[in-house]
This record gives structure tokens, sequence and C-alpha cells, in this order.
């Protein structure tokens, strides 16, 4: 197991197994280890493994002195010493051997195969040819001439690689969860030699022994951390007392990072499984550059299949963020003008004494500053879409040369009196309540109807079920890819805490906590403190029988407004007795009166 040794200024000596993919290193008790030292910071470094190599990373600046000069960080190999402050630290990939009983250059020997087999298994495979791999490697390590390779997933014990002399298959009743040999590793986790096997009185009767007519045994777990990742299993049915204590502590050094190996290469597979499931479930759930099957979602498409193939104007609601201008692309791209410009223009963005010309155009000398004659946006636009982003934005005197161009198809640039004809398409948007500028004389009510021929209303996120989930890994995904992460998913606590929040700014508010949380995350899983929510925004969850009681109390009041308050007409309707309806209102502080 690889692991770090470290001198304290007060001559004090530990040890600490490196058996995370990051280990913290500091003053405050918080970290893995901790350094008593002044010249320490809290959080001072980290030791990271990431599936390869070691390295160490000072979170201070120069706050690593190695190989005599101070860094930021750097690679560790097998016997590097660095200083942290005052304290000396000294890095092991495996144990060091003292045993008198080997000489040096067989020890040496052991070693230099355990770091060539290592080398050889992390360059990139897939996880069967990795496998097959290792057990060849345990073979020539081991001079075995015969083993397994089995693997925990869930409560069970596969034999997942088995090696055979040429001639010899594995014995179809081998079940390695029954072999006492297995078990007994299994609930010591530690490694076992049974030197001559058919004679052994423990396990001369085990079931591999017999099955297998073995001479020589050995048997090593292999553990990331405490968590046991499977089990490697050799033996010989030539020789007895083949395998030696050197035998046993490279073999136990080389499952241990064999485990982390596996463990890197199995999760890397289920990443990539599910970012394949996740990209056909998205192409189910892809409309176009949106994704989302909800069933508001559904309604919109439908509506925009439909609106699409005509040219009637379009007023795209829904909050800030909820992906507005994805849509008005989308009807753009699916109708007759997808081959003419799309162009857009946020009617919010631009101050008022230039919008006019941002829109019409303007000719040479209009106004100061104006050194060249130019088009606008309904100039840019012809025989494609012209987007009006934030229309609830535009002022009021604006708003009548805006309905007069709708109506005629003929703009006028600010400093001519020569109409232009232009070919366009409109579709605008808006955050605001047109209906209600219009009651407080804010918005044209003719320009509404011009605009408003056909609405299509954009849920909000917290409002769109499961597509936050889908959306989310979609975004993961393409962070990963775009700032070289590496591999990322989401934690089962983060997933929660993505489901809960009610991102009062929709799918741009996703965007930015996630593009954070893949940048900063310095674990392989983005944690649910990763993201960084605010939890005033976050839903709260109620239990199951107070949430049925105020739907139903929310249910009664909606059929009792139906009924103009007739309570008794109201029970009927739902089927209920009178006194139920009573007894709801009356935890609304609201008094029968008899109806």
């Amino acid at each position: 197991m690889p692991s770090l040794q470290y001198v304290l200024p007060n001559g004090a000596e530990a040890s600490y197994e490196l058996h995370k993919r990051v280990t913290s290193i500091g003053s405050s008790e918080d970290n893995d280890i901790v350094l008593v030292d002044r010249a320490v910071a809290e959080t001072h470094a980290f030791v990271r493994f990431d599936g390869r190599r070691f390295s160490v990373q000072s979170m201070v600046p120069d706050g690593v002195v190695h190989g005599g000069r101070r860094k930021d960080g750097s690679e560790l190999q097998h016997g590097d010493e660095f200083h942290l402050g005052s304290c000396r630290l000294r890095f092991f990939l495996h144990a060091e051997t003292s045993s008198p009983t080997q000489a040096p250059s067989a020890v040496a020997e052991t070693y230099r195969q355990i770091l060539e087999i290592s080398r050889k298994l992390m360059m990139p495979h897939d996880i069967h040819r990795l496998l097959d791999e290792l057990m060849d490697g345990i073979l020539a390590l081991t001079r075995a001439d015969k083993g397994f390779l089995i693997l925990s997933e869930g409560d069970e014990l596969v034999v997942k690689v088995s090696r055979f002399p040429a001639g010899q298959n594995p014995p179809a009743e081998l079940q390695p969860w029954s072999d006492s040999i297995v078990t007994n590793v299994l609930e010591s986790r530690k490694p076992i030699i049974v030197a001559d096997a058919l004679n052994d009185r423990v396990f001369g009767t085990s079931h591999s022994v017999v099955n297998l007519k073995v001479c020589s045994v050995m048997c090593v777990p292999m553990l990331v951390g405490d968590q046991l990742q499977g089990l490697i299993y050799v033996g010989n049915d030539n020789v007895v007392n083949l395998f030696t204590e050197l035998h046993l502590e490279a073999l136990t050094i080389f499952g241990a990072q064999a485990a982390l190996i596996i463990a890197r290469a199995l999760a890397l597979n289920e990443l990539q499984v599910d970012n394949q499931r996740l990209r056909e479930r998205m192409e189910n759930m892809r409309f176009g550059s949106l994704i989302g099957s909800c069933d508001a979602m559904r309604t919109v498409y439908r509506k925009v299949e439909k609106v699409a193939a005509t040219d009637v104007s379009v007023l795209i609601t829904g909050e800030t963020g909820t992906g507005k201008e994805l849509i008005a692309r989308e009807i753009h791209n699916r109708s007759e003008r997808r081959k003419g410009p799309f162009v857009t223009i946020n009617c919010g963005a631009i101050p008022e004494n230039l919008l006019e010309s941002e829109l019409f155009g303007h000719a040479r000398g209009a106004f100061t500053g104006a050194t060249v004659a130019r088009s606008g946006k309904f100039q840019a636009a012809d025989g494609g879409t012209l987007f009006l982003d934030e229309i609830g934005e535009m002022p009021l005197p604006l708003q009548v040369k805006i309905l007069r161009a709708l109506q005629e198809r003929m703009v006028t640039r600010v400093g001519e009196s020569r109409p232009e004809k232009v070919d366009i398409r409109i579709v605008a948007a808006t955050h605001r309540n047109l209906p209600q500028m219009i009651a407080s004389h804010e918005f044209r009510e003719d320009l509404y109807y011009r605009l408003n021929v056909v609405t299509l209303l954009l849920p909000a996120l917290r409002d769109r079920g499961d597509d936050v989930v889908v959306i989310a890994r979609y975004l993961l995904e393409r962070y990963r890819e775009e700032y070289r992460t590496g591999p990322k998913s989401f934690s089962r606590e983060a997933m929660a805490a993505i489901r809960r929040y009610t991102w009062p700014g929709n799918i741009r508010q996703l965007e930015n906590h996630i593009k954070k949380a893949a940048i900063l995350s310095d674990t392989a899983s983005i944690r649910s403190e990763d993201l960084d929510l605010p939890t005033d925004q976050t839903a709260e969850v109620k239990p199951l029988a107070e949430a049925r009681e105020d739907w139903q109390r929310q249910y009664i009041t909606d059929v009792l407004a139906l009924n103009n308050g007739n309570r008794t007409k109201t029970a009927r309707d739902l089927g209920v007795d009178p006194r139920t309806v009573f007894r709801f209102l009356e935890k609304e502080g609201d008094k029968p009166d008899g109806v």
C-alpha cells in the first residue's frame, strides 16, 4: 500500500497509508495527516492519485520543498522526500522489505516486476483487457501455473478471469464463496499461504484444493481503503512450498495497486456506460437543441412544429433563463426561412435613443456620430427571422413604429423619408406580464395582438420534473469535455440537492452552478456542497400526510370558486359529505354559512 512517512519538528515519527484519491495535509485537525508545526498552514497541501501517478500539490505559494527547491507541486516517485514547513515527509509506493532471508537482488527484481506490470496496467484499457493482463501479470510475478481473479459484485463473488495450463479447464462446480480458503481471506481481510495444500490439516478439504489438486496456494485480498474489491487466488499443482513470504508480500502490494486500478477502470467503465445511456436518453428527449420531455415542454414542441411551417408571429413568454431564444431559433430552423438569417436584438439592453437606429438603421449624418449610413436589424433579417427579445422593455414611442413596420412590412431609416421593403418573420419574447402592462398603459394593446398570434409559454425549471436531472447531466458532460476536468458524475446527495432546489434563475442559473462545480471540484463525484446552492431557495419537504391535506384544501377551494361559493354543490361535485368541506374551510378560518 502506498504510504507517507513523516517526521515532526519534535522528532516524532508516523506513517499514513494513502488509501484515498486525495489526502489532505495541514495543521488543522480536519486533515487526514495533521502536522503540528507553526510553519504549516491549516490546509497546507494535498497528495493526489489520478489512477496512474501520485503527486503533491501545495495550497500556499511555493509551499512544498522537493528536490531542494520550493514548488507549488510535483509528481512523486517511490522514495521521494519533501518538506512542508519544518516537517519532513517521505513517499513510498510500496512497503520496504527488511527480510533477512531474501537476497537484495531477489527483492529488487520482484519490485521491478511489480513496477513494470503496474505501468503496463496503467495504460488505457477496456475493463476486460485490463483484467486479462492483470491475471497474466500475477502469474508471472508468482510463478503460479493457475489462478483466479475474483471480484465483488454487490453481495456476490464472481470469477472474472481464470488461468489454467494448456489442456486444463476450470471445474464447473468450483464456487469461490463456498471455498474455505477464500472464506478465510474474506473474513480476516489478510493474505494467506498454504504451503502443502493437499496435506494441510485445516485447508486440505477446501473445495479449491480438492477440485484443482493444487499443492501450493496463495490468496490475497484486494482492498481500496476498507472496501473489498476482490481477491487474487493462485496455485501450483506440481510444487509444494512454492510461495515464499516475499511472494506473499509482493502479491499483497500488487493487489493493493491492482485494486485501485480496477476501481478506477470500473468507475470509468460505469461512467462511460452511464454517459452512453444518457446520450441515448437525451436523444429521445431532444427537440433540436432543446432537452426535456415533461408534459409542458412536449406541448411547446407540438406547437413549435405546427407554427414553424407558417409565417405567423409568435410570442414566447416565461421566466428569465427558461430558453426563450432557443425556442425562437428552433422555430426559425424548422421554417421555410431556415436558409435565411436569424437576427436577434435585446430590446432591454440598448439605450432608448439608440434603439430606433439599431432596429431600422440610419442615414449618414442623421445624428452626431452617424458618419456612415447603416442598415438596422429589420434589414439584416430580410428573408429570415427577427427575434425581438424582451419586447416588454421597448419604450412606448418606438412601439408605434414597430407596429407600423409589422403591418406594412416597410421600414424607414432614421434621417431618411424613403421606406424600404423587408420580408421578415417576427418572433418576440418577454418575461413580463404584457396584459398587465396594457392595463397600466405601459404596452400598446394593438402591438400585443399583432405579436401574439400564437403564444408559447415556457415552464419554469422547477416545474419540469425530471428534466432538471437530465439537463444537469448533459451540462456536466459538456463542461467536462470543454474544460478537460476528467471523469465526473453527481453524487446521490448532489442529485437530490438539484431536484430539491427551486432554481429561480432557471436553466441559466443551473448552467452557472454546474460549470463552477465541474471546474473547482477535487473529487470524481460532484458533492452537494460543490454546487454552492443558496439554502433560502430550497423547496420545503413536508410529511406526506401534510402535503396531501394541503393539496385537498387547495382543490376544495378551487372547486368552491367554480361553484360561486356554494358549499353544498361543491360537496356533491366532490362526492364527499358537506361536513368535510366545512372542516377544511374552518382550518382556513372560514365559517360555514349554512348554504
